[in-house]
């Protein structure tokens, strides 16, 4: 039944972003057909097969192994005992830094961009989708969506309104691999390794139909990763990388900060006026959409307020909110609302996109807040197909 549900979700939802597509006779129906098998094959395969569960154990083994040498560099500056205590900040922040710069050395000896590049081309041929939307899809799923956007900061200027849109939504529907580690202590790894996968396709499946691209001139969609290394040496590399992934922890928990006690002020008010929480409200206007996700009916509301949180805040907030209702969950609930969590479709993440154009192009600038909102509810639309295909093999 759950089955069933599920799938009816994944037809309706495809059929919303047919519904809101501005060039409905250009919808190309065989790459959404074509991406949405690769979705169903990835999630039998990761999530159903023997082998699968065995390669995701080996990578969340690897990734546990990382976290660890990790922790060694926390507990000689932070000391053994806030990082045994706890403390958000030690425990789940720094580890920010030293992936940041595991990533950093690993884009100066060229594996991540010649990687992104030829998965980015993989994914265009077999799917049909231009090349720049493809890559930037599988770029932000290691760099996330900024870093995503300026990767292709020579090519913005060019872009149409449609394909400015594909781009910039499906950068949203991502996160960065600089903050898995953190993800990964706060909510289970398999999960959000079967995300990112995933979100590359989800974010390319609805913002193409919600606004279809093509392209003129083949020339123009050459993708270029040659300038992708801008660090000369190892150690510069690594620096930038450490420096890069302490900005990014200072600037969560400077969101968390903002964000939760926001989150309890409004709470505080509605508590005194109605007697309800922000999440009480936001659980029951997600409800009907957490039924059609096939989370079980006695969870819905409780699965509605943490994305609903996700979205008016961030997807940290929603972990933190999320951690200590994972005991008394089921297995399904528990990975489809992780799904969900693993993008930065909220509002302040349409804002910081906005910016990134903004410094490339200000009349680009202008069209992304144009149809900002549009884009927050499409990458929306994009964590739910994710969530949905994962509650599919649970």
């Amino acid at each position: 039944m759950s089955i069933l549900v599920g799938v009816s979700g994944i037809l309706l939802l495809l059929g919303v972003a047919f519904l809101l597509s501005n060039d409905k006779k250009n919808v190309n129906f065989k790459s959404t057909a074509i991406m949405i098998i690769i979705q169903l094959l990835l999630g039998a395969f990761l999530l159903r097969t023997t082998i699968g569960r065995k390669i995701i154990e080996a990578i969340t083994g690897v990734f546990t192994k990382i976290l660890a040498y990790g922790n060694e560099g926390i507990s000689f500056v932070f000391g053994d005992r806030l990082l045994d205590e706890g403390v958000f900040f030690v425990q789940t922040l720094a580890m920010i830094v030293f992936v940041s710069a595991l990533l950093s050395i690993l884009n100066y000896i060229r594996i991540l961009p010649l990687a992104i590049k030829y998965i980015g081309g993989f994914v265009s041929k077999i799917t049909g989708l231009p090349k720049i939307e493809s890559f930037v899809a599988t770029n932000a799923m290691v760099f996330g969506d900024t870093t995503a956007i300026i990767a292709v900061k020579d090519h913005i200027g060019r872009l149409n309104k449609n394909r400015l849109f594909v781009v910039t939504t499906a950068s949203l529907v991502s996160v960065s691999c600089s903050i898995l580690g953190a993800y990964m202590m706060m909510v289970p790894a398999e999960y959000v390794l079967v995300a990112l996968p995933l979100n590359v396709f989800s974010g390319l499946i609805v913002s193409s139909i919600v606004c279809p691209v093509k392209i003129e001139d083949p020339k123009e969609d050459e993708i270029d990763t040659t300038g992708s290394v801008e660090e000369s040496t190892l150690f510069e590399a690594i620096g930038s990388g450490t420096l890069m992934g302490g900005k990014i922890a200072l600037i969560v928990g400077a969101m968390l900060i903002t964000y939760v006690g926001l989150l309890a002020l409004v709470n505080g008010v509605l508590n005194g006026l109605i007697g309800v929480d922000l999440q009480t409200i936001l659980g029951y206007i997600l409800y009907p959409v957490a039924f059609l996700m096939g989370i079980p009916s006695s969870e819905l509301l409780t699965a509605g307020g943490v994305m609903g949180t996700k979205i008016v805040a961030n997807e940290f907030v929603a972990m933190l909110d999320f951690m200590p209702l994972i005991p008394t969950l089921t297995e399904k609930t528990v990975g489809i609302v992780t799904a969900f969590l693993i993008s930065f479709a909220n509002f302040s993440s349409v804002g910081i996109i906005i910016g990134a154009v903004q410094a490339i192009n200000g009349e680009k600038a202008k069209e992304v807040a144009g149809f900002g909102l549009k884009m927050l509810l499409v990458a929306t639309m994009g964590s739910i197909l994710t969530a949905t295909m994962v509650g599919l093999f649970l």
